[in-house]
């Protein structure tokens, strides 16, 4: 597959903006979307919140790639299915991104993408897998009932968003390779 990493990282800034330090998000001070308890996992020492607010768009983006696109596999997945994909370990999680994909092809949900989960991918009607996997994303945060109510109209805001883009790239005729 194509690296399409730049452009997904793209959408996901819109909805994860500059700093914030929401008393009911459990994520604590984060910039970027980048959490304080990640951004102390990445630099490997503890930080603070003046950290946090310092963090720049470069090293969000390296974290971005590495703990979320290449933790979800979305190099293997096909355009658009990945943007979905790399959305949902964001907000959602890595390990919880692959279960849903995983649940979606209809594959055993062991964690792990390998060549099973992407057989089953690539062989599944795209706009389907699409839909099963943001069902299981929404029914995902519709389980958080006490952060639903502050939060669950920006996270629908933002899986009809990310469905709607990502349906665009499933739909995008494949670019003519020389």
């Amino acid at each position: 597959m194509q690296d399409n990493f730049s452009s997904a990282l793209t959408h996901v800034l819109k909805f994860e903006g500059g700093y914030s330090d929401h008393p009911s998000d459990p994520g604590g001070a984060t910039k970027f979307g980048i959490t304080h308890a990640v951004l102390t996992r990445h630099r490997g020492h503890q930080v603070g919140k003046a950290e946090v607010k310092a963090l720049t768009k470069e090293e969000a983006a390296a974290i971005y790639r590495a703990d979320y696109w290449e933790a979800a596999c979305c190099d293997d997945l096909p355009s658009g299915l990945d943007l979905a994909v790399f959305d949902c370990a964001v907000n959602q999680g890595a390990g919880r991104a692959k279960r849903f994909l995983q649940q979606a092809a209809r594959v055993t949900v062991d964690g792990r993408i390998g060549p099973v989960t992407l057989a089953a991918v690539r062989a599944a009607p795209s706009d389907a897998l699409l839909i099963e996997f943001m069902a299981r994303r929404m029914r995902s945060y519709g389980l958080l009932r006490r952060l639903f109510r502050t939060f669950g109209l920006g996270w629908s805001r933002r899986l009809m968003a990310v469905h709607a883009e990502a349906l665009a790239l499933l739909r995008a005729p494949a670019p003519h390779t020389i």
